[in-house]
């Protein structure tokens, strides 16, 4: 009896006291069967029956995280998609040297109007046609929106510190530097917006806020108001204001200016003091790059959400999801292997450790196995059961859910990474030209120096400036002038060869990096350049022509040089050659010496 009862898997301990017991209905063996039965049932079921709901629990637990985590990952890009081409676009126009020239000198009249002409540029590329800029040492106020309502009145009014609807400026200003989101309501201008504040700066001194606008409805929609059952999802800022939300009055509007007590904040919303410490605790660690996305559940109006948070850095907001696990998994999916565990546990004793082994446990473990690498990342091979019954049908479905996981997982990693490089090529592209710009040539310098001089070859920088652009600007207008810089833009880059670089330094300025150069070459190029120019002109309007010249100044550039000392040098040269009566090129030799080639 010892030996059978070891059988069915209980201790030594177990097996004598229950055969200790069985001596006293030894003689009735229909009693003791059942009796034995019955303990064995229950010996069995029990553990059997917690092994069931850890296995079922552990199971929508990791589901409910991986979920968690490929929404936010699904959120966070479609909440970059949505407003980083805005954020790029106002720091871009944030850093313009028109911009920052007015805001410097708000008093020149020329600096005004070239400012306010750079703004009205950059309206039409904006989403929503729109734009503001406050000049710091006046306070004054410009704006337009998609209609050009104000065109030719876009100053609109003064800001002041003593009117507390302006104090969202001074506090975005206290930050120095970088673009800052408000949700805000102007109540001068009537309208509701997702606000991108840029700072104009130099030198670390502020000297304005510049930016635009995403219409507050336009973002709810497209971002926030996703339609999926059981998610829901709301964008808060880092002292937890909500910023966005598919309703309406749960947005903290005006948060910049609002006293931290006075703020709608998304810890409002939890019910208890634990739960909120745990949401700061994960979006402390998501901010601080410890972790790319957090999840835990949380007690939200006396129910239980899984809460998964994320951050997008470039906005300095959170992206933070709720998801109602109870609606997006079935839980009538596990009745079958309850049922099955039943039909098991009524079956013959002295096989029921065998079978439930061998049909249920080793095979849920299997299934669970599957399940930690869907939770390692791996859907590629989950372990599968081909069996029919109901825990076969799980295998499969997790099988068929890791698939899709996987392949969902691959698709968002994929429109992220395209998504990413496109937004990383757009802001190292100059818009008006289609060549780099500013940012992308100081990138392609640093490789190229270390890939060329590392073999012992020399580079050389020509730094060329238009003859006369302003007065082309102010005579014949912005259209023709950027119809001038597309035509330099395309002269010099048929001029260079695939392996030289050229790009739009800024305003009238082009910069060419090129390989395997040597004085006598860069001398070459830089004549090549300006026959390129002379050689045709310009037509322009009534059937007009417009004769394109140009200033050249050149630098060889040495190991120990970096960029911005060697354009130093080229812009030294630039300028010898525009004092020597422009249309020629002067190259920057180490003696100083300058020597010119007209």
């Amino acid at each position: 009896m010892f030996d059978m009862l070891r059988g069915l898997g209980l201790g030594q301990g177990a097996a004598m006291a229950i055969g200790g017991s069985g001596l006293a209905f030894a003689a009735s063996l229909r009693a003791r069967v059942i009796i034995l039965t019955i303990v064995a049932m229950t010996l069995v079921a029990v553990p059997a029956a917690f092994a069931f709901v850890w296995i079922v629990n552990t199971t929508v637990v990791k589901i409910g995280t991986l979920f968690a985590e490929n929404q936010i990952l699904f959120d966070r890009y479609r909440g970059l998609e949505s407003l980083m081409r805005e954020v790029s676009l106002a720091e871009t126009l944030a850093r313009s040297p028109t911009i920052v020239e007015w805001a410097k000198n708000p008093s020149s009249i020329s600096a005004e109007n070239r400012g306010v002409a750079e703004l009205e540029h950059f309206r039409i590329s904006f989403r929503d046609k729109s734009y503001f800029a406050v000049i710091g040492s006046t306070g004054d106020y410009y704006f337009n929106d998609k209609d050009a309502t104000y065109l030719g009145n876009q100053k609109r009014y003064t800001v002041s510190a003593d009117n507390p609807r302006d104090g969202w400026y001074f506090k975005t200003a206290g930050y120095g530097s970088g673009c800052h989101l408000n949700v805000d309501r102007d109540d001068n201008l009537n309208v509701t917006k997702v606000w991108i504040n840029c700072i104009i700066s130099e030198g670390g001194r502020v000297l304005g806020i510049i930016g635009t606008g995403v219409d507050l409805s336009w973002f709810i929609r497209e971002v926030v108001d996703f339609p999926q059952n059981g998610v829901q999802s709301m964008f808060v800022d880092r002292a937890g204001a909500v910023q966005a939300h598919r309703d309406p009055r749960f947005v903290d509007f005006h948060s910049l200016t609002k006293d931290i007590k006075a703020k709608k904040t998304i810890y409002g919303l939890i019910d208890d003091d634990e739960g909120r410490n745990a949401l700061s605790g994960m979006m402390q660690d998501v901010a601080d790059g410890r972790a790319l996305v957090k999840s835990s559940y949380l007690r939200i109006g006396g129910h239980d959400y899984l809460v998964g948070v994320g951050y997008l850095d470039r906005l300095g907001w959170f992206n933070v999801t709720l998801m109602d696990i109870d609606e997006i998994v079935d839980w009538r999916m596990f009745a079958p292997i309850a049922l099955l565990l039943a039909a098991i546990l009524i079956g013959v004793v002295a096989l029921l450790s065998l079978l439930f082994r061998r049909s249920v446990l080793d095979r849920l473990e299997r299934v669970e196995r599957g399940i930690r690498f869907m939770q390692a990342g791996d859907f590629s091979n989950p372990i599968r059961d081909d069996s029919p019954d109901e825990i076969g049908r799980l295998s499969r479905a997790f099988g068929d859910l890791a698939e899709s996981i996987g392949t969902q997982t691959g698709v968002l990693e994929k429109l992220v990474c395209e998504r990413t490089e496109k937004l990383e090529h757009l802001a190292s592209l100059d818009p008006l030209t289609e060549i780099s710009n500013r940012r992308g040539f100081i990138r392609r310098f640093g490789q190229e120096k270390k890939r060329r001089l590392r073999r012992g070859r020399h580079l050389g920088l020509l730094l060329i400036d238009v003859d006369h652009f302003k007065t082309i600007n102010d005579s014949l207008g912005h259209e023709i002038g950027d119809r001038v810089l597309l035509e330099f833009s395309r002269r010099i880059s048929s001029a260079l060869s695939s392996y030289d670089i050229c790009a739009r330094w800024g305003g009238d300025e082009f910069i060419v990096l090129l390989a395997d150069c040597n004085a006598k070459s860069l001398e070459t190029m830089a004549e090549r350049l300006l026959n390129a120019f002379r050689q045709a002109s310009l037509p322009i309007h009534d059937g007009g022509t417009l004769s394109l010249t140009a200033s050249i100044g050149g630098y060889l550039v040495t190991a120990e040089d970096e960029l911005p000392k060697a354009a130093e040098r080229a812009d030294a040269a630039l300028y010898a050659a525009k004092r020597e009566g422009r249309n020629r090129f002067a190259l920057y030799c180490p003696s100083h010496a300058l020597r010119m080639v007209v």
